[in-house]
């Protein structure tokens, strides 16, 4: 997950590949509560890592339930069979509605059945999103529920430590037009008090978001609890239901976070190679989410989309995109991601019945078009529709740094903005949002997508020995949430790699042309990643074996063998990913990358460096000599700047930073200064 404070994406060009999907959000809360509340344990599968479900695990161990994990991929829930070993506990339960709803509901029951109370309270958003309409209903059977701050919102106290009674003979009557949640949070609370006659639950007004019902009533039926409905008006719990555990159960793959990449088939041309455009495994045609209706929209407007059981194939049809004018009441969502497909679209797209976006994690609909209207678009909103026009043409559209309001479906839908026919990069603020439901999103997203090299960005931060551009070069990718690459290391990375599979690197052995040519292919398809100031290969932190002299030496004898020079720029080429680079070593910006748009030359005097060293040694308890490390490094600069191939010298076009004065922060912040004042984004 990119937890830094903006992501900039690139002007994207094609896509093609597999994405993997993470859980569903919503059935995995539903699950999680279920299990708790049921007789028996639970193995649940595929659950969804998330904000929402870590909240939701966090206030179901506070209330007795154990949870375990007893293999790799699997939760175990020890279900309380209805009971409530704890009376009495306060819950903090995020932004997550899927969490807040039912608790609110299961717990208010239980608390007046067991005499318990409970306090339930979110981030500042959660106060803001209407409960008014459940706590009526729970008030109607006779729950005592009080509101600690604002009348209708969250916090909450339910439950007063004193039992009482339950009015359960006549139907309770809750609106449906507000949140589906509601709904859903009554229907997974009372079969816990259904013990000796039905339940009937009458809902009022048109219930909104009616395949999130779906999902519960299938949930149900799988937890022992098969609910009659009359229509989408009148629900009925059985008498002397219960709760049993099904043993196991599978999460599907997120219908909503499908969206995303379906949306992304059907924008984006297919990538060299990737004809068949995007593959999603972990939800397909048959899914019990109401979402995977995304499907049909997104063929109105034009994406070619076939699929199995568990798997969807998504590809370009119809280019531009069709407008369409479309009822989502059915997908409320995935409808968002509509209204950016909306931007490719040929036409005016209006998405209505979306009333229920406004009392989301933020106002979606205003939202959505504020934020359409920073990319250009004409944008229409009323109480429940947006209408949407695309810019007229590449030169109409604009760049833009979308905010993302807390809100994790905003950032994922303007990722897409970054196939914008003007060729501009977005920037996504705050992207560590996603972790609500989808933590890995911008990772995934962009192992599917391609960008034209030119349009990757590239820092290059080139300096002479022990001037500390690792250091710096890893604090500032961390910051920007770019790829290292440590250039430095890839020598010594052959040199390790020829040892591991036995070959020798002395002077006379690499006189044989075949093991030259060997040691060349090793270099191009070494599998190795930077991550801060760690290194790896083939899967194994390796950064305290490339520290050892032989690995030194070794690397040294190499770097001699043109093969191998040759090898590792193509593979330093290849670290130019997305969403960006930044490259160290002595000769970035000169010779691998000369096209970068920064590139910072690093430097102190080398007594600076010398005392750098000398306690950087010292403190790993090494013994050493600042005169002779003064020496070495004096040597090392001549060697360096006269050496045959890429001498050590600042590119033409690179900003000197002397660091000698300055501490890694006020070096860091130099350089992110720096290639901020180079983005698009600086004037914004």
């Amino acid at each position: 997950m990119f937890a830094i404070d903006h992501l900039d994406i690139p002007p994207l060009s094609s896509a093609g590949g597999c994405v993997r999907l993470p859980g569903s959000k919503s059935i995995s809360n539903r699950v999680l509560l279920l299990a708790a509340l049921s007789h028996g344990h639970t193995d649940v599968l595929d659950l969804l890592d998330s904000d929402d479900t870590r909240v939701m695990l966090e206030a179901l161990a506070m209330l007795g339930c154990r949870i375990e994990h007893p293999a790799s991929g699997v939760l175990r829930v020890h279900g309380l069979g209805g009971q409530l070993p704890v009376r009495q506990a306060s819950l903090f339960l995020g932004n997550a509605g899927t969490a807040m709803r039912p608790l609110t509901a299961s717990l208010a029951l239980l608390a007046a059945c067991h005499g318990g109370s409970f306090e339930l309270s979110g981030i500042p958003r959660m106060h803001e999103r209407p409960i008014g309409d459940l706590v009526d209903a729970l008030r109607q059977l006779g729950c005592p529920v009080q509101y600690l701050a604002h009348e209708g919102f969250p916090p909450l106290r339910l439950g007063d430590g004193q039992v009482h009674a339950l009015s359960l003979v006549q139907p309770i009557r809750v609106r449906g037009d507000v949140s589906s949640q509601f709904l859903t949070a009554l229907l997974l609370a009372l079969p816990l008090v259904a013990q000796t006659q039905d339940i009937v639950i009458d809902v009022v007004g048109e219930l909104i978001s009616r395949p999130y019902i779906e999902i519960t009533l299938n949930l149900l039926a799988r937890f022992g609890v098969q609910v009659q409905r009359q229509g989408w008006q009148r629900f009925t719990i059985p008498a002397g239901c219960r709760y049993q555990s099904p043993g196991e159960i599978a999460v599907e793959g997120d219908a909503s976070s499908a969206s995303y990449f379906i949306a992304l088939g059907a924008i984006a041309p297919a990538a060299p190679g990737a004809d068949e455009g995007i593959t999603i495994e972990g939800v397909g045609l048959s899914s019990i989410q109401g979402d995977i209706r995304f499907v049909e929209a997104a063929r109105q407007m034009g994406a070619v989309v076939t699929g199995e059981a568990n798997r969807l194939h998504i590809r370009r049809g119809a280019w531009p995109l069709k407008a369409i004018d479309l009822d989502c009441n059915h997908i409320p969502d995935a409808a968002m991601t509509l209204a950016v497909m909306a931007l490719y679209a040929q036409g005016t797209t209006t998405l209505r019945n979306i009333a229920s976006w406004r009392v989301k994690e933020t106002d979606r609909i205003a939202a959505m078009a504020k934020e359409c209207r920073k990319l250009g678009a004409t944008v229409e909103e009323g109480v429940d529709f947006i209408r949407i026009t695309p810019p007229a043409g590449p030169a109409q559209w604009r760049s833009a740094a979308i905010h993302t309001y807390d809100d994790h479906r905003v950032a994922m839908c303007f990722s897409l903005a970054a196939f914008n026919p003007g060729e501009l990069p977005i920037r996504i603020e705050d992207p560590k949002c996603v972790g609500k439901t989808f933590p890995d999103y911008f990772e995934t997203l962009f192992e599917v997508c391609r960008a034209q090299a030119r349009h990757i960005p590239v820092i290059c931060v080139d300096g002479p020995t022990a001037s500390g551009k690792g250091t710096l070069s890893a604090e500032v990718a961390g910051r920007l949430g770019y790829h290292l690459l440590d250039s430095g290391a890839l020598y010594r990375l052959v040199g390790l790699a020829a040892a591991r599979l036995g070959l020798s690197t002395s002077d006379e052995d690499l006189q044989d042309p075949a093991l030259a040519e060997r040691l060349g292919q090793i270099a191009a398809t070494l599998r190795v990643r930077f991550e801060g100031l760690r290194t790896w290969l083939d899967g194994q932190d390796v950064t305290e074996e490339l520290r050892s002299e032989a690995s030194g030496m070794a690397a040294s004898r190499v770097s001699a063998v043109p093969a191998v020079r040759q090898a590792l720029i193509g593979l330093q080429h290849g670290m130019r990913r997305l969403p960006g680079l930044v490259a160290d070593g002595r000769d970035m910006g000169t010779v691998i990358f000369p096209d970068a748009p920064l590139k910072v030359f690093l430097t102190a005097s080398a007594e600076q460096r010398a005392e750098r060293r000398h306690k950087q040694l010292i403190s790993k308890g090494i013994a050493a000599n600042i005169h002779g490390l003064l020496a070495d490094l004096k040597a090392r600069d001549q060697r360096d700047a006269s050496r045959l191939h890429a001498p050590l010298r600042p590119a033409e076009d690179a900003l000197l930073l002397d660091n000698s004065g300055l501490d890694i922060e006020q070096s860091v912040q130099q350089v992110v200064d720096w290639w901020e004042g180079r983005t698009v984004f600086s004037t914004h």
